[in-house]
């Protein structure tokens, strides 16, 4: 079972110094608004209203801390970031979300990847080039190409080799893994837990050796 099927809410961090302690690993959850990330951490965590996708784009303010582990143990977290490129918001209330998400993304010692939403018909964005930069270049990265069912399989490859490339010319390629999702149909949602479970330390259970009679 994967463990984040255990995700429970930890923490709401609207100042960076609200931070939990720096030491049990991150994953943050980043993602133009819109592109399904609510809806991707659910679904992902199997929970309904884990994360909560808001009417009005760009709502959430803060940083959504979601503790993974079994029992009562603590073993990761999986960080839900603010939607960017929201244009409703006032330039004043969009810079300090910029600046909390962007604080925490370039210099977290405790985060060990991103999984970045990408909804599959808009391919990779200005928008979604200037939240790369914020990101270290060695960073690991996994990429969703959300709602991938409203295109034709044969499309959906297509656009997969487009955003691979695109990626590629950004200098993120290397570290970089672009799996196609819908959390209407749950495509791609068996290899999107394992990648943020590896992310997270999980490994895969090993097979049970068979005792040798001797």
């Amino acid at each position: 079972m994967s463990v984040l099927v255990t995700a429970r809410f930890h923490t709401t961090v609207a100042q960076a110094r609200q931070l939990p302690p720096d030491g049990i690993p991150e994953v943050a959850f980043i993602g133009r608004s819109n592109a399904g990330k609510s809806s991707a951490i659910n679904v992902l965590c199997q929970r309904r209203r884990l994360a909560f996708a808001s009417r009005t784009p760009g709502r959430t303010q803060a940083l959504n801390f979601f503790a993974v582990g079994r029992g009562d143990e603590i073993t990761g977290f999986i960080v839900d970031t603010p939607g960017y490129g929201y244009a409703a918001a006032p330039g004043a209330v969009r810079g300090a979300w910029d600046a909390l998400a962007g604080t925490y993304l370039q210099a977290r010692t405790a985060l060990q990847g991103a999984v970045l939403m990408l909804d599959i018909r808009r391919e990779v964005t200005d928008l979604d080039r200037h939240m790369l930069a914020w990101l270290p270049p060695a960073l690991p990265l996994v990429v969703l190409l959300t709602k991938c069912d409203k295109l034709a399989a044969s499309r959906q490859t297509i656009v997969r080799r487009q955003v691979m490339a695109q990626l590629a010319e950004l200098g993120r390629g290397d570290q970089a893994r672009v799996l196609l999702f819908s959390a209407t149909t749950r495509k791609g949602i068996d290899e999107a837990r394992a990648a943020v479970g590896h992310l997270l330390g999980e490994r895969p259970d090993e097979p049970k050796k068979t005792p040798t009679k001797g």
